[in-house]
């Protein structure tokens, strides 16, 4: 088991990677024409690198063939359509909300979710308590982002786009979730892959639907940083796989969220035309941090994990559809309820 405060920093490094690929997608867009080709290109860079994976690697192949043995229900392996929802939300529905409303929402929705699953217990940590400082925790977290998004440009308040909005941020907590289901089961670098299989099959339905793969040619940039994109993914995905199964998905998203904020303060200094450091991001980033924090305050008080890869407690019977029926080792993260079943 990754020690608690190495699943924090890695997470925290993947939400600074988070900022960097938003930065790189958002300006291949730009230069190509359309927002969702850069989605595509991403995509499709992250599943190159996948695909390599697997054929330079036997012991990676030997994870996804023990997948068929791990009994996961089939739900548990569409992690990467959150993943999807959110690439293809925030390229239609950021240009007319502006990048501020879309992030608060998302964050959000992200924050809801996070408590959701955790109770539920959809994550490898198993059923984790909707406590006081859980729920402390991920309102400060929105408050942070609110406060670090001050003066971005806001676009048309539609609702219906703000509840989308709000809806990817729920697909993103849900992706954490099964792809940590995934990984427990076998490893973090088959979740990763189970992750891009099936979320860039998604993506290129979209943007042909949506014309950008007929439509009159674009213009490709020869600046080679911009289609780092798939690569950045792939990282962020890991962090994700790695925090869950630590933490849980509440603090991994606020953790993801801190790094974001901290990463984009820094392209906002070092890039040439950038507007500085803003007071309001730093404040922001330290407040997520610190919410993240808050939200584990109650950490060790009768925590316990679902059994998977490596875990050597003894192994209850599974329950229907695969979800954990009781917990038998204690967990260092958050604080977990006896769940009624648990996955096999």
């Amino acid at each position: 088991m990754v020690p608690a405060w190495v699943a924090l920093v890695v997470v925290t490094l993947g939400g600074a990677a988070s900022a960097a690929q938003g930065a790189v997608n958002g300006e291949l867009g730009e230069r190509a024409g359309d927002a969702t080709l850069a989605a595509v290109v991403n995509n499709l860079g992250g599943c190159l690198l996948v695909g390599l994976g697997v054929l330079a690697f036997r012991t990676l192949r030997a994870d996804l063939r023990g997948l068929r043995r791990a009994g996961l229900p089939w739900w548990a392996y569409l992690g990467g359509l959150g993943g999807a929802a959110i690439v293809v939300l925030g390229a239609y529905v950021v240009p007319v909300l502006g990048v501020a409303v879309f992030t608060i929402a998302q964050v959000a929705g992200g924050s809801l979710g996070g408590l959701a699953v955790d109770r539920a217990g959809l994550a490898p940590v198993g059923r984790i308590a909707l406590t006081g400082p859980r729920l402390a925790g991920a309102l400060l977290g929105v408050a942070a982002v609110t406060l670090a998004q001050l003066g971005q440009p806001v676009g048309d308040l539609a609702l219906g786009l703000v509840l989308l909005a709000v809806v990817g941020g729920v697909a993103v907590a849900l992706q954490a979730a099964l792809n940590g289901r995934v990984s427990d089961a076998s490893s973090a670098a088959a979740g990763v892959a189970v992750n891009f299989a099936v979320s860039t099959p998604v993506v290129l339905l979209v943007a042909a639907l949506a014309g950008a793969l007929t439509g009159p040619a674009p213009t490709w940039p020869d600046a080679w940083y911009l289609y780092t994109g798939g690569l950045l993914g792939v990282g962020i995905v890991a962090s994700l796989v790695v925090g869950v199964r630590v933490v849980g998905v509440l603090r991994t998203g606020l953790l993801l969220v801190a790094g974001q904020l901290g990463g984009a303060l820094v392209l906002d200094a070092l890039l040439p035309g950038g507007p500085g450091v803003r007071l309001p991001v730093l404040v922001g980033a330290l407040l997520t941090l610190a919410a993240a924090l808050l939200a584990g305050r109650d950490a060790g008080r009768g925590s316990g994990r679902r059994s998977g890869r490596g875990d050597t407690s003894p192994v209850p019977s599974a329950g229907p559809a695969g979800l954990p029926t009781q917990t038998s080792r204690a967990n260092p993260g958050d604080p977990v309820e006896r769940p009624s079943g648990r996955r096999s």
